[in-house]
């Protein structure tokens, strides 16, 4: 296999990139990231007034963007979502299944339609997505790079009310691991990125609305959290952004199956 040149590592110029729930917060730092290492990049969100905002402003960074308005959870319309990337771009050859929902719902309060959502919107679109974008990849002949978005609660639970979430990111993690070892035959590469705590709108949104056992102050057990993390900080989007540039890249050649931590240090604790 021949060396490739270190200024061509992160190079990703002539690749197209999909990135889903890439207008806002994580998604958005990923897609900046990759635009930047030189793909045209498709951000597919479900709000599509996000979605054209994202991609004026990367625009307007001299980056190659385009959007379109595509529910993950929807097959036809994710089928539709390859077919933009292929109209603008050519092809795919990067997908991030980043998009995702959080809501803090206690388990004595959750209804079965509440577990069913984040399950359909977390793991099911994961699942959608790769094997519409893998059918492209298979046919293009040239392989490619799905990166998939789970959470340090894929390994370990971050507080109660997350109970729905925890089950979706432990199943995509799973996912992740047995469609690599499918998908490593067609030189497709899948891996994964566990951020920890990251401010984001969403984050914000959902502490302010955050459900806690009785007698737990909201805000002290944020306190306890950011205690917990060696860094001594919340991680920001360009911190994940930079993990998935790193999988999407030739930095991560021999890798597939694998899942990278992103957290500040917070699993230590």
């Amino acid at each position: 296999m021949d060396e490739i040149p270190l200024a061509k590592l992160l190079d990703l110029s002539g690749k197209t990139a999909i990135v889903t729930g890439g207008a806002v917060g994580i998604g958005f730092g990923i897609a900046r990231r990759l635009a930047e290492a030189g793909a045209n990049v498709l951000i597919a969100d479900v709000n599509a007034e996000n979605a054209e905002k994202a991609k004026r402003e990367l625009l307007a960074a001299g980056f190659k963007a385009e959007a379109t308005r595509t529910d993950v959870t929807n097959e036809v319309e994710v089928q539709a979502m390859v077919v933009a990337a292929v109209a603008a771009f050519g092809g795919v050859d990067i997908l991030v299944n980043n998009a995702g929902i959080y809501p803090s719902i206690l388990v004595m309060n959750m209804t079965a339609a509440d577990f069913e959502n984040v399950l359909t919107v977390n793991l099911k679109s994961v699942f959608l997505c790769t094997k519409a974008v893998a059918k492209q990849m298979i046919a293009q002949g040239r392989g490619g790079r799905i990166v998939n978005i789970t959470s340090i609660d894929a390994l370990h639970p971050s507080s109660a009310g997350l109970a729905h979430y925890d089950a979706s990111k432990h199943g995509v993690w799973g996912f992740t691991k047995n469609v690599a070892l499918e998908l490593a035959p067609d030189n497709i590469w899948v891996n994964a990125v566990a951020p920890g705590g990251v401010v984001t709108p969403g984050a914000t949104a959902m502490q302010k609305n955050a459900q806690v056992p009785t007698g737990v102050d909201p805000q002290k057990m944020m306190e306890s959290f950011l205690a917990r993390i060696p860094m001594k900080r919340m991680g920001e989007p360009d911190d994940i952004g930079k993990a998935v540039l790193f999988l999407a890249s030739e930095m991560s050649s021999y890798m597939t199956g694998s899942q990278i931590v992103v957290d500040g240090g917070a699993l230590l604790a």
